[in-house]
Formats: structure tokens, sequence, C-alpha cells
């Protein structure tokens, strides 16, 4: 093996100098990705407790507004303290959040905790990835991004862990205190393994505006489900719309947009791009929320059976984005149109077999219905960058995520308008 190959090999991102670093920014990534695998095992469980179930929605909507807001704020803060101070501020916020959620003698306690996690979550996952690259030198950069995207797939296996152990024993609150000293330790690992970075002194403006209309369409959304009357349930629909195409018009004419200035035209590859990312991620939403607690109220689950059931949807993701990955350019086509399709039909699936026995049968629908997303979302993401407009090749690459989070919020909040517990 040549002296090329080792020093941009494995061995070298691994090697005891780095090690702590590659550590904490992984650790910081599985910590936010598997709380949302975690929630769904554990949240039957607290609404036996704490009642509520019509907020069941709101702890994701609030989670996923919460980080959209913490994205958009990455640049502000990070110019102001520095990569490190921002990733562990992230890491002590979305602590805080879990002991919220751990001592919350109610369910609205929960949101607001959620509320609080979701902007430590979104700060730590785009901290990960800028200190990637000011930690390890540029031919290892590849292999350190495979890492952090390696941890969405550890949290399969983690986040129905942690919830189905604590939640199958009665103790749920306990999954959030272990969250919480999850936190706590890896603030002081993240102090010691990581460079100080110099503050840039910048003058980055935080888009609050944009913000408060995005979260001000979700909140409108999430009302829908806890008001009483069609009238009212329309009204906020349309504020709901209205909210989303005021920002949309805002962000075009804005110096530091958020978003492509052809986001979701229909004319433009980017434009159909992202509004394909944005229904794929609603119809996926609801999936996470409901499925489990559908599981142990119709079937008499453990927290943890449900859990893994629900996981079978990340399963199918992250299989099927492997099998689709060489497919070549010019017959991704195909997976664009099968992708969705199979969206569809896990979904109906689901909903036609969940109220069969025995509860197994309904996996392969929850399977397909995380395949569908992971045979189609790479070419999603790679036809939004393509066909952005000169100049705006960056932009349209994180406009990817910043409309999945979107759809997952308003997938959230959509469902809670059908979300009742059954009897």
């Amino acid at each position: 093996m040549s002296e090329e190959t080792v020093e941009t090999g494995w061995s070298a991102l691994l090697r005891p100098a780095w090690l702590p670093a590659v550590s904490v920014l992984v650790g910081g990534v599985l910590l936010h990705s598997m709380n949302v695998l975690m929630l769904a095992t554990v949240l039957p469980s607290v609404v036996d407790n704490l009642g509520g179930a019509t907020l069941m929605s709101w702890t994701s909507s609030a989670f996923l507004a919460s980080s959209i807001v913490a994205a958009t704020c990455t640049g502000y803060l990070t110019s102001i303290l520095g990569a490190r101070t921002v990733f562990c501020a992230g890491a002590a916020i979305f602590g805080l959040g879990a002991l919220t959620c751990a001592l919350a003698p109610t369910m609205g306690q929960v949101v607001a905790g959620r509320f609080v996690q979701g902007f430590g979550g979104g700060l730590l996952t785009a901290m990960a990835y800028v200190l990637v690259r000011s930690t390890f030198p540029e031919n290892l950069w590849a292999r350190g991004f495979a890492l952090l995207s390696g941890a969405w797939s550890m949290s399969i296996v983690v986040g129905p862990l942690v919830g189905g152990l604590f939640a199958r024993y009665g103790v749920w609150r306990g999954a959030f205190f272990g969250v919480t000293a999850m936190g706590v330790i890896l603030v002081v690992v993240a102090l010691r393994a990581l460079p100080l970075s110099a503050t840039s002194g910048a003058s980055a403006r935080v888009p609050g505006v944009r913000v408060l209309l995005i979260c001000a369409a979700i909140a409108a959304m999430s009302l829908m489900a806890i008001v009483p009357g069609v009238p009212v349930k329309l009204l906020l629909l349309a504020g709901t719309i209205a909210a989303l195409v005021v920002t949309l018009r805002i962000d075009r004419r804005a110096p530091q947009p958020l978003l492509p200035t052809d986001a979701f035209a229909l004319g433009s590859l980017t434009g159909v791009g992202l509004w394909l990312c944005l229904l794929v991620a609603i119809a996926y939403s609801p999936l996470q929320i409901f499925v489990a607690i559908f599981l142990q109220s119709l079937h008499g689950l453990d927290p943890l059976e449900a859990g893994y059931m629900v996981a079978g949807a990340s399963f199918g993701w992250t299989g099927m984005s492997l099998v689709v990955a060489g497919t070549p350019e010019q017959r991704s086509d195909r997976w664009l149109i099968a992708g969705p399709c199979m969206m569809a039909l896990g979904l109906l699936g689901v909903a036609l077999l969940m109220p069969i026995e025995p509860a197994p049968i309904v996996f392969p629908a929850i399977a397909l219905v995380g395949a569908g997303i992971g045979a189609c979302w790479a070419f999603l993401a790679q036809r939004v960058m393509s066909g952005a407009r000169p100049g705006e090749e960056n932009l349209a690459a994180s406009s990817v995520a910043t409309v999945q989070q979107t759809g997952f919020a308003l997938g959230a909040a959509l469902s809670g308008l059908a979300g009742r517990r059954p009897a």
C-alpha cells in the first residue's frame, strides 16, 4: 500500500490523534438522528401517562420547525462564536430540551422540550459538517462526511433500542434523562477534542422574517388538529398557504436567500425537484409518528417491538439507497417515478394491513414506504443541484435539506388532523 493511500484511507482518519474528534462529530449527528425513532418508540407511553393525544404530532412539528430555525442561524452564530462553541452550545441545548421532556408534567411541556431539542439538534448537525472541514485535511473530508452519513443509519438501531428498553419497563422518562446525560458528555469531550476555531466577525444576518413565517405556517397547520369547526380549520389552512407563499416571495428578493431564485417554479428543473422533495417528505413524515402507537394499541406489541417495526421504513430507505446508488444517470428517471409509486403503495398497504393479525404482516408495507423514498431521494437532490442557475449551485445544494425538514414538519402537522388515538 502506497504512502498516499495510507494518508487518504480510513486508517488516516481513524488514527489515535483524530479519533476523539471523529467520535464527537459522529456522536453529535447520532444524538440528533436517534431521537426521531426514540420518540416514536416512547410516545405511546408518554400519552398513556400524560394524556394529550391531540398534541402527538406537535412533538415532531415543533422539533423540526426549531431545527429549521437553527439551520438558518448557524452562519450568524458561527461568525460570532466560532464553530466549536456553537457545536457545544447545540449539545447543551439539546440536553436541556431532553431534561425538559423528562420532567414534563403535561404533554404541552413535552412539546416545549422538543422545540428546545430541535434547536440544539439543528446546530449539532449543521456544525458537524462545518467542523469536518476545519478539523481534518481536505483529502479526508469525503471519508469524514461518509462517517456522518453513517450515523443516520446507526440511529435505526440505537433509537428504538434506547426508547424501547425504557418504555418496556414503564420508565419512559429515563430515555430522556439518558439523552440529557449524553448531551453533557458530548459537551465535555468536544471542548477537549475539537479545535478552537476563530470567529470571523462577519456581519451575517439571520433571516428573521422568513423564519417566523415558516414557523407560523407550521404552527397554523398544527393548530388545525385541535381547533373545533371546519371553518376555523379552513382559515388556518389558508393562513398556512399564505405564509409559505409570502416567505417564498420575500426570499426571492433577499440579498442572502435561503432557496434558489427559481425554487418551486414549475418551469425549472430545480423548482420541480424541490416540489418533489417537499411532497415526498410530507408523505413520509406521519409514518414515524402514529404507526408505533397503532401497533401497540391495536396489536398489543411492546414499545421495543413497535419501535423496530417503525424502523423498517429507515431500513428500507437505507437499503434501497444502496441498491440504486450505481444506477447510470440516463436510467435514473425510472427511479424518480418508481420511488413515489412505491411510497403510495406502501402507505396504502399500511392503511389496509394495520388492523389485520398478526402484526408483522404490515412490516413489508412499512419498509416499502422507506424504500420508495430511498429509491428516488438521491436523484431528486441531483436534479435540484444540476438544474441550478449559475452562481446558485451551493444554494441549491443546501436548499434540499431545508425543504426536506420543512416537509417533515408540515407532514407531522398535517397528520395531526387525522391523528386520533385508537380506542
